[in-house]
């Protein structure tokens, strides 16, 4: 009996990706998603509990062990915490290489998909490196920023493997209107800076992750304030991109698309706020980056929505018309 064969289902499916299906492999690029995103949210909880140093060294968790041993100077939850998530990182570079197995391994194979499926092994090894220097650094604020705007990147390349994977293999055909499909690459654009202003915000106020670390130099209130003011452009492109999805009658994965971001940001505005006139308690800091990374996914979502390459398993056929921007 071959191994996906396997009578069980759970095991079935997590044997899926030596022989994979269309649906297996959008399955394990959702996979993908999720875990990227769930790494994530647990660095946010490392560093909102102070458990940024909980393994003063990398690789090895101290200096003379691989795992938590106990520690005179270091708290064990904290060791436990911080070595935890780097536990989770090997979960998510076995998702990872499962991708990538099972787009090498995808009859007929498709180039755009391994592209992209490659992009996850390697960006998450680049990423457990990179949180070496994280370590080595002391959390600089900007090592421990630039951790979460790689993470960032992963996510994308995790969603357009997953949007890729449910589609064909042709040039890119716009759903909407040229201009709606402008206004929602802008909106992921806006959402980015968005991102980047919310790491300019956590490295300069509290939770650095240890009392050692040290912050950027700037006055809280007027980064807090730029954040909140390109959050409220993203909420204007929101809504104008569902506002304007919903005059031309576009499709409704589309219009459904750009719902489900507007709640989103809504949601996390919410959260946000209330963080702000709370002090910053530690809970909703973990919250809004649980919050930040779902923005971020819905964002691309959203514009992915507008956008197809005809049916999965359609071969590639010519251009109805220049589509060169539309990438997303």
């Amino acid at each position: 009996m071959k191994l996906t064969d396997h009578k069980n289902p759970i095991v079935r499916g997590l044997l899926s990706f030596w022989a994979p299906t269309p649906a297996s492999m959008r399955g394990w690029a959702l996979a993908s998603v999720v875990v990227n995103a769930g790494i994530t949210v647990t660095g946010a909880t490392v560093r909102v509990t102070k458990s940024g140093l909980g393994c003063p060294t990398w690789p090895t968790c101290t200096s003379d062990s691989y795992i938590p041993i106990a520690h005179p100077e270091i708290s064990p939850l904290h060791m436990t915490v911080e070595f935890g998530n780097r536990l989770l990182t090997f979960l998510v570079l076995a998702v990872g290489f499962a991708c990538m197995v099972a787009a090498m391994r995808l009859a007929p194979r498709r180039p755009g998909l391994l592209r992209l499926a490659w992009l996850q092994p390697v960006g998450i090894v680049v990423q457990a490196l990179w949180g070496g220097l994280v370590v080595q650094s002391a959390l600089h604020p900007v090592t421990v920023g630039m951790h979460y705007i790689f993470s960032v990147g992963l996510m994308a390349a995790c969603w357009m493997l997953y949007a890729r994977a449910g589609e064909g293999d042709g040039p890119v055909q716009r759903l909407v209107h040229r201009d709606i499909r402008r206004l929602a690459q802008a909106l992921v654009a806006a959402v980015l800076a968005l991102l980047v202003a919310g790491v300019l915000v956590s490295g300069t106020g509290p939770h650095s992750g240890d009392d050692i670390a040290s912050r950027f130099d700037f006055n809280i209130e007027t980064v807090a304030r730029i954040h909140a003011d390109i959050a409220y452009l993203v909420v204007g492109l929101t809504f104008a991109l569902l506002l304007a999805l919903h005059v031309t009658d576009a499709a409704r994965s589309a219009r459904r698309a750009a719902l489900g971001l507007l709640g989103i940001v809504l949601l996390q505005g919410a959260i946000g706020y209330t963080q702000y006139f709370l002090a910053v308690p530690a809970f909703l800091v973990g919250l809004h980056v649980l919050g930040s990374t779902l923005v971020w996914i819905f964002a691309l979502r959203a514009a992915t929505a507008t956008r197809t390459r005809g049916p999965a398993g359609a071969l590639p056929s010519p251009a109805r018309e220049p589509a060169t921007a539309d990438r997303v």
